[in-house]
């Protein structure tokens, strides 16, 4: 019988990222875990082919080899050997052992093993900019407190030239297994050991610098290059940025969250910016040249003759750079026509003269709010 194709099992595209492999993975176990569907073949038969489809796609260098041979690459028959070594499915030994690690031990499932390498926490991070850094991008530098390696004991907890011994309680594993017969049948469950809280590893004699934990609390100096477009609220991800691993695991990731100051007189939309801009009365009529303030310069524009109130002209590429591309916005300039509040008697005149010309009935100084009261 054909094998299922790995990717079709868990539901991925064959572009999917290791993130969503495992969130896949996850979601699956989760609806096929023999815990959960006792004395269900079927369950059960899905759960492993869940899990080896899994344990193949997570490992690049088994990944590279199922896309370009599939199946055949694993097969023995075939000379590609077998990936799954050990007991149980795709190097989980028992079912409870991975059920523990989706559902956190819930259930009666086992906890995942402290003894084993673990990724450090992630970490959050808010960077406060201006708007002219988030359109022309920056670097800048943050203090960040987060744990470090001690480099007393090189993390291992003990104080030099000692050593961790194992735990004789769990043998160095970390659990404590334990079987259980009832009437609805015999159940076995795993736990942290109490003995080494977990670890397999009894420290007799702890480091003085971290206390036995084989990490210290630290301030570093980070670098944050901050690209040209950003806006706010995006997060940059600065991988291997975060908190040491445990057991030799990877740091965690850093993710910094852009946060920009309001501008004065522009607005951002996208890539493109807005600005509000008064322009005199006799311009909007009769046309000009006016000056446009960008973030980088003063510009010159000519406004048509007859211009309305709130009216908008488009400068192109004057607006902020495209993020990670080429190219960018533009601005967006509306302009409100500015009509004088106070006019010269010369000023009064000319206007007048205007309106005569123009068949326009207006208020005449004759005409004013003296004479409107003795009405």
């Amino acid at each position: 019988m054909s094998k299922q194709d790995y990717y079709q099992i868990l539901g991925v595209e064959k572009t999917a990222s290791d993130d969503d492999l495992k969130s896949a993975f996850r979601k699956k176990a989760k609806t096929c875990h023999p815990d959960l569907h006792p004395d269900d073949k079927a369950k059960e038969a899905q759960f492993k082919d869940l899990n080896e489809a899994y344990e193949v796609l997570s490992d690049a260098d088994k990944r590279a080899k199922y896309d370009q041979f599939g199946h055949a690459a694993f097969d023995q028959t075939a000379g590609g050997g077998n990936p799954f070594t050990g007991g149980g499915f795709g190097g989980f030994h028992d079912f409870t052992d991975i059920f523990g690690s989706i559902f956190g031990g819930g259930f009666g499932g086992a906890q995942p093993s402290r003894n084993a390498p673990m990724a450090g926490e992630d970490l959050r991070y808010n960077l406060t900019i201006s708007f002219e850094d988030a359109a022309f991008g920056v670097a800048r530098e943050i203090n960040v407190t987060r744990e470090e390696i001690c480099e007393t004991c090189a993390g291992s907890g003990a104080k030099p030239d000692t050593k961790p011994t194992r735990c004789t309680t769990c043998n160095g594993t970390g659990q404590v297994h334990r079987q259980q017969n009832t009437i609805l049948g015999s159940f076995s469950s795993s736990r942290p050991c109490q003995t080494c809280g977990g670890t397999g590893k009894i420290i007799s004699d702890p480091c003085e610098t971290c206390k036995g934990a084989g990490r210290v609390r630290k301030s570093a100096r980070i670098a944050v290059n901050i690209p040209a477009g950003i806006d706010d609220g995006q997060t940059l991800n600065l991988r291997g940025e975060g908190e040491a691993g445990y057991k030799g695991g990877p740091r965690g990731n850093l993710y910094v969250t852009i946060r920009v100051r309001p501008h004065k007189i522009f607005a951002r939309r996208g890539f493109d910016l807005l600005l509000d801009l008064r322009i005199p009365y006799t311009v909007a009529a009769l046309g000009g040249e006016i000056v446009v303030p960008t973030l980088k310069e003063q510009v010159k524009y000519t406004v048509p003759a007859g211009t309305q109130n709130n009216t908008t002209f488009r400068l192109r590429d004057q607006g902020v750079q495209r993020l990670n591309a080429s190219g960018k916005g533009d601005l967006f300039v509306t302009v409100t026509v500015d009509v004088p509040t106070k006019l010269t008697p010369e000023q009064r005149g000319l206007l007048e003269q205007y309106a005569a010309l123009s068949n326009e009935t207006i208020q005449t100084k004759a005409g004013g709010k003296k004479g409107f009261f003795k009405k």
